[in-house]
């Protein structure tokens, strides 16, 4: 077996690999119209590993874009070997460490059902960084919202209001682990080009006329095969919060997910954020996933 380094006519065996087993891991950048656009390269740098007929049957792919380099961190695509012995997962993280050059750490998400990897992953000395929760909400009732004078509710307005969803995401999540990067107007410009983009989905709460909350839509495709909305970035900046003002805004972004037709809503919560789920919880989700975020500290390398 050999480690190398994925090349253009490895892509589609690369992607078979990824489709048959993201099940098994964090599928979040794995989904069929991540792959049919992949390309290896600097921001995704890929190794795999072959028999001595050619069938892949380890990979490991980071994700190093501008957001991951600001944050000094760089995130697993995919971290997986067909073969359950960990000579696979080292000969794999010492290639891909060929990748580390100003950056602090490297993260992953596994999937708690997955025990193998778990095990795999804290022998090559990742340390758990967090919790993360996937909470469903099925075709309820909504209940009714309203806020206090002098707060409304107004849709995105593209090309005008990038600038404002920066600041409030920016601010609610400072301290939230995982999202403590700020994003850029130019990132949030991408939203509406998206194909996922609902109009009139993406909501910003004002106070008067500053704006002080945000909640977003879109609609996923993927989860249980059928269309459901997805909720996230979900925000009030912190000197608005407990007011109730974010209870009443989810149950806003439920009703017009209801109006819009759509019997399912996920979103996704991090375990040390109680206030949130309790919140969720109170709504009508159930948690039916849940992920280990693990980071590998890489400044013993440098």
């Amino acid at each position: 077996m050999e480690v190398k380094r994925l090349k253009k006519d490895k892509i589609k065996n690369f992607i078979k690999y990824c489709k048959k087993h993201r099940n098994e891991v964090d599928e979040s950048f794995l989904y069929d119209e991540d792959l049919n656009d992949f390309s290896p390269n600097d921001e995704n740098p890929t190794y795999i590993v072959t028999d001595k007929l050619g069938n892949i049957k380890a990979v490991t792919s980071l994700i190093i874009d501008d957001y991951h380099k600001r944050g000094k961190r760089a995130r697993f695509r995919i971290f997986h070997s067909e073969i359950n012995d960990i000579s696979y997962y080292n000969m794999l993280l010492k290639a891909i460490l060929k990748h580390r050059e100003g950056l602090d750490n490297y993260f992953i998400f596994i999937p708690l059902t997955n025990k193998k990897l778990i095990k795999s992953i804290e022998e090559l000395k990742f340390t758990v960084e967090r919790y993360s929760f996937l909470l469903l909400r099925r075709d309820l009732d909504v209940s009714e919202y309203s806020f206090p004078k002098d707060y409304e509710i107004r849709a995105f307005r593209p090309g005008i209001d990038e600038e404002i969803y920066c600041e409030i995401r920016n601010k609610a999540f400072k301290k939230l682990k995982g999202n403590e990067t700020p994003i850029t107007p130019e990132m949030v410009s991408k939203i509406t080009e998206d194909k996922h983009y609902i109009e009139g989905g993406l909501m910003i709460l004002y106070h008067k006329d500053k704006p002080i909350g945000l909640i977003r839509l879109a609609v996923d495709d993927e989860y249980e095969n059928e269309p459901t909305i997805n909720i996230g970035p979900f925000a009030i900046i912190p000197e608005y919060q407990n007011k109730g003002l974010g209870r009443n805004l989810l149950r806003a972004s439920l009703k017009f997910a209801k109006d819009k037709s759509y019997k399912k809503t996920i979103l996704c919560v991090n375990a040390e954020n109680e206030r949130a789920k309790t919140l969720y919880t109170q709504e009508g989700f159930k948690q039916v996933e849940g992920v280990i975020c693990y980071k590998y500290n890489l400044k013993n390398f440098k």
